[in-house]
């Protein structure tokens, strides 16, 4: 690939932002891969920006992670886009019953017509093209690069309709279907079961970009992603990684166990505390690691499956989360969809045994899940990729106006049905600020 470097004027007001505001505004298929500074194991995602569609993979709702699979092998080029949690019904003999809302496909990838790397002061583009093509007076001349627009729910305010955020399932609705969980548990049905719940804004205007930047003010994560697919948006700040591959090294790192923070240091480190040495979310979490080995375990080397870290507790601006991490060496030969494909969903948006609890989150549920609790991130050329959890992301289509976030928790029989239900408002804080105060 040709390589152009552009020295940004390191004073220009919030120029990186800028930079993104006008490949929005330019281009139907863009994905911003952000850090946001969160240090991580295994390291976060890149900071990089992907815009301009060269090529697109064309899926036919058939197999789409082995025409994934034959696509990478064909071209050895980079691709990035998503996976949605609906792919399952590919996978396996499942169904979705509930209407699409957001009109997002079940999988969606192109290669880039441009790379962006973001420098102290400088943006370093790589491509195909013999030139930068319209980055190089976008990024030399005056003016060139557009202002940020205002920010998320300004245009309702200004003429007095407060954007408002509605849930689909209310508190009583959730309880009673977290007992009814906790039944199907005591039977023998399932064992745990990840439960989600909806809210949901219409009609609304969101000017995406400012929008995404609101959101990572408030919840800076390390796999966070802007990613724009034609008029839909997913404005992502997910803490959570599906699975990495760098050379024959797969890592999967499962989040179970939330806790807020705390108002005073003291207050913080016993909340910390109690997230640490809670036998629940360790049951939650031990869980999801078991199955995460198991699906890991189908394509690997023998004998190569590791829990490199168990129940460790990694602190957020917003809350603290546990997280284990678990490796394995991928056999040799294995495809790109086998590795995808054994692992997806992840468990830690399932529950376990994963099938089952397939079925019955279909059932329960009052929403289709779409690109919610699927996977967004990229590969490279040699077979390298790495996928975030798509959580706390706020989903907007543009043409239909309406505005969507998805927030749950992991049921098992020692659920508090109260408390599961606090949980999820938690975590759906900065969302839920992003709509409604911009």
């Amino acid at each position: 690939m040709n390589q152009f470097r552009f020295a940004v004027d390191s004073h220009l007001a919030d120029w990186r932002w800028r930079v993104v505001a006008t490949a929005e505004a330019h281009f139907d298929a863009v994905v911003l891969l952000n850090n946001n500074g969160v240090a991580y194991p295994n390291d976060p995602f890149p900071n990089r920006l992907y815009v301009g569609a060269k090529r697109v993979v064309l899926f036919t709702g058939k197999g789409d992670l082995q025409t994934l699979s034959d696509f990478h092998e064909q071209h050895r080029c980079h691709l990035v886009g998503y996976v949605g949690y609906d792919l399952k019904n590919q996978l396996e003999s499942l169904h979705s019953r509930h209407p699409d809302r957001l009109g997002f496909p079940d999988s969606w990838f192109f290669e880039p017509l441009y790379i962006l790397q973001f420098e102290r002061d400088a943006v370093v583009i790589q491509t195909d093209e013999p030139d930068a093509g319209p980055w190089q007076a976008w990024l030399t001349e005056p003016d060139g690069l557009l202002p940020l627009p205002v920010a998320a729910g300004r245009s309702e305010a200004a003429l007095g309709k407060q954007p408002i955020v509605e849930a689909r399932v209310n508190q009583t609705d959730y309880e009673a279907a977290v007992r009814h969980i906790r039944g199907l548990i005591e039977e023998g049905d399932v064992y745990e079961l990840n439960y989600c719940m909806e809210f949901f804004a219409e009609p609304i205007t969101l000017a995406p970009v400012a929008a995404y930047q609101a959101l990572c003010t408030r919840s800076p994560m390390p796999f966070s992603v802007l990613l724009k697919q034609g008029r839909r948006y997913v404005l992502g700040a997910s803490p959570e990684r599906f699975l990495k591959k760098t050379g024959s090294r797969l890592i999967s790192q499962p989040i179970k166990g939330t806790i807020r923070r705390g108002n005073t240091p003291a207050e913080d480190k016993a909340l910390k505390d109690e997230l640490r040495n809670s036998e629940k979310e360790q049951a939650e979490n031990l869980m999801i690691v078991d199955l995460v080995r198991n699906d890991l375990a189908r394509s690997a080397q023998v004998g190569s499956v590791r829990v490199d870290e168990l129940f460790g507790i990694y602190t957020f601006q917003q809350l603290h989360q546990m997280i284990s991490t678990v490796s394995a060496t991928a056999r040799p030969g294995v495809s790109l969809a086998d590795i995808l494909g054994n692992a997806f969903p992840m468990g830690s948006m399932t529950g376990a045994p994963k099938i089952r609890a397939m079925e019955r989150i279909d059932e329960l549920e009052a929403t289709r899940r779409g690109i919610y609790s699927g996977a967004i991130g990229y590969i490279t050329p040699d077979g390298d990729f790495d996928f975030n959890v798509v959580i706390r992301s706020l989903f907007y289509n543009a043409d239909t106006h309406y505005a969507s976030f998805s927030v749950g928790s992991a049921i098992t029989y020692d659920a508090d049905p109260a408390t599961e239900y606090a949980e999820c408002l938690l975590k759906a804080t900065a969302m839920r600020e992003v709509i409604e105060k911009g």
